[in-house]
């Protein structure tokens, strides 16, 4: 009787516990593309060229999926800020009607 009780809560708990890892990894992943995107815009004109750095530190898989901000001032000193978002449906099977909000965001002073 208990394990009928216990042995789907365990699964239960495991499978949070997957979702929660695989979360982490996408909202990593964002912020670290964000760093790439801001890097770029601190020292190029061009928005475009942000946006492409920011599209190469994604896996293929998410770089389609998201959306890539940049503002970047051209005064010398001023910040630019570079936000990458992106509407994540959980990947567990009882959870997949639930969708997260994941944003990663970088901000450099332009160097030129």
């Amino acid at each position: 009787m208990e394990m009928a009780v216990t042995i789907p809560t365990l699964i239960l708990v495991l499978l949070a516990i997957l979702e929660v890892v695989v979360v982490a990894r996408i909202q990593l992943e964002l912020v670290a593309a964000a760093r790439e995107g801001v890097r770029v815009a601190a020292t190029a004109p061009a928005p475009e060229a942000a946006v492409a750095a920011a599209t190469a530190a994604m896996s293929p898989q998410l770089a389609q999926r998201a959306k890539i901000s940049v503002v970047r001032p051209s005064v010398v000193g001023r910040q630019a800020i570079v936000t990458v978002s992106l509407q994540h449906r959980l990947t567990t099977p009882i959870m997949r009607w639930a969708t997260v909000n994941l944003h990663g965001r970088a901000v450099m002073r332009v160097e030129k």
